[in-house]
Parts: structure tokens; sequence; C-alpha cells
């Protein structure tokens, strides 16, 4: 740049002489209090008409939000209504009192001196007894034609013994029980004991039901094949025999003597 031209020339144009100016760097610089003017400018604008807006919606609000009560409005205290208690149920009817029977005194005969029967004391007619009540005293009511009456109270105390209650006899033997008699160990213990014990056979199979008695410490007795094959029925039974004492039954719980119907499953096994 020519020293003429130095002291008119812009500060921009001297940091920029000798380079490219297309690039993009000098006009930012050129532009940039241009942009930073708009700038602030659109940042004012936006803020005041935000400031405009919450005014005006204030101003609306208290407007439609104001309620207005007439002159000739008046208010009235609502009185507090205490709740209505339901009427009371209606007393329970009246339990009708049986009729009362006609009773007529009849005492077994005791042998005395004619001077000495009191007329109360002899025995009413025959034709007086028909549907009558005898008893120790006399009442009158009506005939008893198959109606029932209440007790007849003879000045004593009037207990009524209560109802006996039948004891169960633990002796008999029970076909059904609450819990069941089993092999002592449940099931995994009697499929080992069949392991050890049963013989198979090698040419039938089948499931053969053995029932037995088990009484009240566990014996087992009583022993018959009711179902199953006839080949395998004796050696279902031998097993059962030998398996020695079993769990007894529970009813009530007591031990009781109970029939048990225990299924013995006979299979051919492969010799491959």
């Amino acid at each position: 740049m020519e020293v003429s031209t130095i002291l008119t020339a812009d500060l921009l144009d001297i940091l920029f002489e000798g380079r490219n100016k297309e690039y993009g760097a000098y006009d930012l610089r050129r532009t940039y209090k241009r942009r930073l003017t708009i700038a602030i400018t659109v940042m004012l604008s936006a803020l005041l008409l935000c400031c405009i807006g919450i005014a005006f919606a204030n101003e609306k609000k208290e407007a439609m939000g104001g309620v207005i009560i007439p002159d000739e409005t008046e208010l009235k205290i609502i009185e507090k209504q205490e709740p209505v208690e339901p009427p009371p149920p209606p007393p329970p009817p009246k339990m009708q009192e049986p009729p009362k029977v006609e009773v007529l005194k009849f005492t077994p005969p005791v042998i005395v001196h004619d001077d000495q029967v009191k007329k109360e004391d002899m025995p009413p007619e025959n034709e007086q007894v028909e549907n009558t009540k005898i008893g120790t005293f006399n009442q009158d009511g009506v005939k008893d034609d198959g109606l029932v009456a209440p007790p007849i109270e003879t000045g004593g105390k009037g207990i009524i013994e209560a109802p006996v209650k039948q004891e169960e006899d633990w002796n008999k033997i029970f076909t059904k029980v609450e819990i069941e008699s089993e092999y002592p160990g449940g099931l995994p213990a009697w499929q080992r004991f069949l392991n050890r014990n049963l013989r198979p056979s090698d040419e039938v199979q089948g499931t053969v039901v053995i029932q037995f008695l088990v009484d009240k410490e566990g014996n087992v007795t009583n022993v018959e094949a009711i179902s199953g094959p006839e080949e395998l029925r004796s050696e279902a039974v031998r097993v059962i025999k030998k398996s020695g004492k079993w769990t007894p039954a529970i009813q009530n719980g007591n031990p009781v003597r109970s029939y048990k119907k225990q299924p013995i499953v006979f299979r051919v096994v492969d010799g491959e």
C-alpha cells in the first residue's frame, strides 16, 4: 500500500493487505458491527413483545376472573341437617303357646281296705282314658288326637337330660379312614423293598391288587389277591406277607384297623 493512502485507508484494509479477501474472514469482520446491531435489535424487540404479551394476559385474566354479584342476590346460611335415625326394627312375633292336653291321673293300684280308698285315687274308666294322656295328676285341656304337647312338669326340677354322645368303637375294622396305612418310609422305601424282594416273571406281566388287613400295631393279616394275572398272584401275596409291619391308618387322631389295597406291578425285563 502506498504511503499516501495509508492515512485514509481503513484498518481492516491495512490488516488484509496482500491477503485473500474472498476467503470470508474479511467479509465477516467488515460486517460485524451491522450484524451485532441487528441481533441486539431483534433480541430487544422479542423481549418487548414478551413483556407486552404478559401484561395483556394479566389484564385479560383480571377482567375474566372477577365474580359479579347482582344487588338483588341474597345470601342465605344453609343449616346443617341432622341425620335421620332409622326406625327401630319391629319386635319379634310372640311364640304361640301350644295347647294343653287333657291329662288323667292314673297311679299304680295299691291294695288297701275299702274305707281307705280315696275318690281321687280311683282309676279312671276305659272310656275316659281314650284320647287322653296318662299322668300322675289331673289337667284340663284338649283331647289327645295326635297333638304333640310340651313335656308336663309335675312340680319337679324340670331337668332335661342331654343327649348321650355315642363313643366310636376303635376296635372295629374301618373301610374308610382319614389317613390310610402305608409302608414305613413311604413310596420310595416301598419301591426299594420291591426291587430287593419281588421276583418278576420272565413271561407274564401285569398288575396284581392285594387286599390285606393292617391292625393298630401295623401287623399285616388276611392277605389275598383280588385282581390280576393268576400266575403272578402267589408272588404278590408272598411279598406282602414278607413286608413286615406297616404304619397303621389314622381316624380322628387314633390308630385303627383298616383294609389296605396295594397294587404290585410286574414287568418283563428285556435281557438285551
